[in-house]
């Protein structure tokens, strides 16, 4: 978040090719929640952060042609404050936009994505 506004990246490789989200990713092993989330935003935006809280999980199931489990994605996402920066995107990403939180409608999101961001403002702002 940053004066009122949060944070959306598009992706630019599956599974969510092309679809608004938040920045983040994979956990390395030893490494903390909290120091994930810095870590990836900072790999994936430049900017720096500050993790305020949890927000909010959605878990994302990919199967293939045959119904098979291919992949399971728990993905965690952390209410956080904008400390510095600007964004410099990665080849991950391919635009990113500080949006006020209803603009988000219209868009092609990640599926939960407005009631995380609502979830994340609240705890925000507590």
């Amino acid at each position: 978040m940053r004066d009122g506004r949060v944070l959306i990246v598009r992706r630019a490789r599956k599974p969510a090719l092309h679809l608004y989200t938040l920045p983040g990713g994979v956990v390395e092993l030893g490494e903390s929640l909290t120091e994930a989330v810095v870590r990836e935003v900072r790999e994936e935006t430049s900017l720096a952060i500050e993790p305020v809280c949890l927000a909010g999980y959605r878990e994302a199931i990919f199967r293939d042609t045959q119904n098979r489990i291919e992949r399971h994605f728990v993905i965690l996402s952390f209410a956080s404050r904008w400390l510095a920066g600007d964004v410099q995107l990665n080849e991950e990403l391919d635009e990113a936009r500080w949006l006020e939180p209803d603009k988000l409608s219209g868009l092609a999101t990640t599926e939960g994505l407005a009631e995380i961001v609502a979830a994340a403002i609240a705890r925000v702002k507590a």
